[in-house]
């Protein structure tokens, strides 16, 4: 059996930049070690695994080395596939069943709207060695149930961050991200995302780290929408509501490359 699959750029209007996801659309469920095998093999920093059910799809995550429990940039690709494929009509709704709940996603103009869970982080003593690994000092730490949250001084700073990530694992910092008032007042803040517990040095743009930065910023600015950059290597565009207890994300994506598997 042929297996098609696509690798799309998340959080991007052009190819080349935002955050690479692999989709793969099946007919059935897969074993979890088919994927993961999939997903190793494509090596992306996610790969989407979905397959129709009565109202929508199911949907699973996989980084090269693991799963996850929920995922942004990839959940922007399988509705962008979808739609793009012509398996849905753009004015269609898109439900996803995963295991943080429902996920849904629209079509709004040339972007992707999506619905997710809001995350904020609460303060925290930085776990020791976790400032040093990231070879910075911090503004304010926090943490929600899976990741950190670091503010730092300014941009200038996030962007010049070269942490080390054997020591950012070793200090407890599974995943990480840093963050900052933004410069360009184009956006109201940049970050980047450190994954090295999901076997990824640096995520180039993160939809479901926005989970928690958007709480984050909305009350520090006051603000219900933002508009931010992950100021990754690639990088990336995201536009931000803050609905009570969710977070609407707004991204662009683009399909490079669709291949078939045998």
């Amino acid at each position: 059996m042929v297996q098609k699959i696509y690798l799309v750029d998340a959080f991007a209007c052009r190819p080349f930049v935002g955050n690479p996801a692999g989709v793969c659309i099946l007919d059935k469920a897969a074993s979890a070690q088919w994927m993961q095998n999939v997903a190793a093999e494509i090596n992306a920093s996610e790969t989407a695994f979905l397959y129709p059910t009565e109202d929508g799809y199911n949907l699973r995550w996989f980084t090269p080395v693991v799963e996850v429990e929920i995922c942004g940039h990839a959940t922007l690709a399988s509705a962008h596939i979808l739609w793009e494929q012509r398996i849905l009509r753009r004015d269609q709704q898109v439900r996803f069943f995963t295991h943080r709940g429902v996920l849904t996603a629209d079509w709004a103009d040339g972007w992707i709207r999506m619905d997710f869970p809001s995350e904020p982080p609460r303060a925290v003593a930085p776990p020791a060695g976790l400032l040093d690994a990231l070879g910075t000092s911090a503004d304010y730490v926090g943490k929600n149930e899976t990741r950190y949250l670091v503010e730092v001084e300014s941009e200038q700073v996030v962007r010049d961050l070269a942490p080390d990530i054997a020591a950012v694992l070793k200090a407890g910092g599974k995943r990480v991200i840093v963050t900052s008032r933004a410069e360009d007042t184009k956006y109201d803040f940049v970050s980047r995302f450190f994954a090295p517990g999901m076997g990824i040095s640096e995520d180039p743009v993160t939809g479901s780290a926005h989970c928690c930065l958007a709480p984050y910023w909305g009350e520090r600015l006051d603000k219900t929408e933002l508009t931010a950059y992950q100021a990754s290597r690639r990088g990336g565009e995201l536009k931000l509501q803050v609905a009570g207890d969710r977070v609407i994300i707004f991204g662009q994506a683009v399909t490079v490359l669709e291949a078939e598997m045998k």
